[in-house]
């Protein structure tokens, strides 16, 4: 039901959005493309995967052998269960896949996934803040999303900094949350424990992870500067590092069938100083096919993990 209420929503978006577009514009803007820069961005879904699969690899434990083409398709499964679990939890599976596949126990295999999680969150919101001090044309919406993107920056690296504040936050969460999600918050705050003690000690591998989210997100969004280029309009880059992650994070919130409609919407309302509306929507379509591709790509590889799933006994949690 909630599947269905969420594309309920992402299709009312949809229809508000080419209500008040030309069509014949937006068709216009795909035949006008240039094909180049087509290629090449959309291309770039390619070395991103790797570099994510490569960053898997270097989360595990170096006894545990995790080759680059089993991460690789985990990173394609997870992909998959993204475009129809809400906010990115097709990633919280991969955890159980780890798991059940017997990469790690269950306890480590969920620690990773939040840290790589996490890493990818805390990357993005360092671009937009980046982007954002840079932005010129700043009124009182952005300066409200500047200073909430800050906040959640700096609240980011308080949590994985500080234990304390992690397990406080986690009690306060735990006493307004509601009771059926008590056991997932007891879940996610002993998984986070075990990611702080793993991580925190060993500096130079906490270090490379980092520096490799960071560069990771950086690819990301220049994909989706490739994508304006192919498109034949123009955005200052700098400005894009500002918008491209904030219509990511409308992406997120989990009211739409993967972000489709909020994405949309957001690339539309950010982007109108520098392009059409047309062209707006062009780049959400283009901003999907970043799901999308590897979506398809971990079809041939999620029916075998989620049969491993169901047919192997389920191991210890830790």
């Amino acid at each position: 039901m909630k599947r269905l209420i969420s594309l309920g929503v992402s299709l009312i978006i949809l229809v508000v959005i080419y209500q008040r577009i030309d069509l014949e514009g937006l068709v216009q803007v795909f035949q006008d493309c240039d094909r180049l820069w087509m290629a090449i961005s959309l291309g770039m879904v390619i070395p991103l995967t790797l570099l994510t699969a490569w960053r898997l690899q270097q989360l595990v434990p170096a006894k545990v052998h995790l080759g680059l083409g089993e991460s690789n398709r985990l990173i394609l499964a997870a992909s998959t269960l993204n475009m129809v679990l809400p906010s990115k939890m097709g990633d919280i599976a991969k955890a159980y896949f780890m798991r059940d596949r017997g990469h790690l126990s269950g306890s480590l295999a969920l620690s990773l996934v939040v840290f790589e999680k996490a890493c990818d969150l805390l990357s993005l919101l360092l671009w937009c803040v980046f982007g954002l001090m840079l932005y010129p044309n700043k009124d009182w919406l952005f300066w409200i999303m500047t200073l909430a993107v800050v906040s959640g920056l700096l609240l980011g690296i308080l949590l994985l900094s500080s234990p304390t504040i992690a397990q406080w936050s986690f009690r306060t969460l735990g006493r307004i949350a509601p009771k059926t999600i008590h056991p997932k918050l007891v879940k996610l705050s002993h998984a986070w424990g075990e990611m702080h003690s793993y991580f925190w000690g060993d500096r130079r591998q906490l270090l490379r992870i980092t520096l490799t989210s960071i560069v990771i997100w950086f690819l990301h969004l220049l994909q989706i500067w490739f994508f304006i280029l192919a498109l034949r309009a123009s955005t200052p880059f700098l400005a894009n590092l500002a918008l491209s992650p904030l219509a990511i994070l409308a992406g997120l919130l989990p009211l739409t069938f993967a972000g489709v409609g909020t994405r949309d919407a957001a690339l539309i309302l950010f982007y109108q100083p520098y392009f059409s509306a047309a062209t707006g929507a062009a780049l959400g379509l283009l901003c999907t096919s970043r799901y999308l591709l590897p979506a398809i790509g971990g079809l041939p590889f999620l029916g075998q993990y989620l049969s491993t799933v169901k047919q192997e006994p389920p191991h210890e949690s830790s």
